[in-house]
């Protein structure tokens, strides 16, 4: 049995600004699994850089209301809601919400640094 608790992930600024928390990846912890696990946060009025990765990945949020931008589409997100994201989509997220806009990733094959690209870096 793997259990891990989420304070034991450190909490690092990602690629794309999100706050982020790294739960299970293969390449950290001892466990099979083709697929990365982050638990994300972006804070009100931030969102993240526009981005690709070249995997596919899933956003589950859990707290909090957001904008949701995939190529040319976007959306509002809320608590309970599951958004794919197809491989090789400019994505990004912006928290239009009062409170941290708190989700899960999963990425398949699981994150890695080369496969990602910054579009636009706004700061």
């Amino acid at each position: 049995m793997y259990i891990k608790h989420l304070n034991d992930s450190p909490q690092f600024i990602a690629g794309d600004k999100s706050h982020l928390r790294e739960i299970l990846h293969p390449r950290n912890d001892k466990i099979q699994t083709k697929y990365s696990l982050a638990w994300a946060t972006v804070k009100p009025g931030e969102r993240t850089l526009p981005h690709t990765l070249t995997s596919a990945e899933v956003y589950f949020i859990l707290k909090g209301t957001g904008q949701m931008h995939i190529n040319n589409e976007e959306s509002v997100v809320r608590e309970r809601d599951t958004i794919y994201i197809p491989p090789n989509a400019e994505q990004y997220i912006e928290n239009i919400g009062d409170e941290n806009l708190e989700f899960l990733c999963i990425v398949d094959p699981a994150w890695q640094p080369e496969a990602e690209c910054i579009i636009k870096d706004y700061t």
